[in-house]
């Protein structure tokens, strides 16, 4: 599957006025991460649970 293939998407809490988002794509095997200021750039692809473990981590990071 291609870059444009996959259908991306910014979390509801990013706003156009910040510059630390990403954007993900999930399919059934991984989950695509992308840096949301340069979307031509490479993106990361994240087996399930290393996602699961990467968002656990930012969420304890932000408390």
């Amino acid at each position: 599957m291609t870059t444009a293939e996959l259908a991306w998407f910014k979390s509801s809490y990013s706003t156009d006025q910040g510059d630390s988002c990403i954007e993900v794509a999930p399919t059934p095997a991984t989950i695509h991460v992308r840096d949301s200021k340069d979307t031509t750039r490479p993106h990361l692809g994240l087996g399930p649970a290393a996602w699961t473990a990467f968002v656990a981590h930012a969420a304890a990071q932000a408390d």
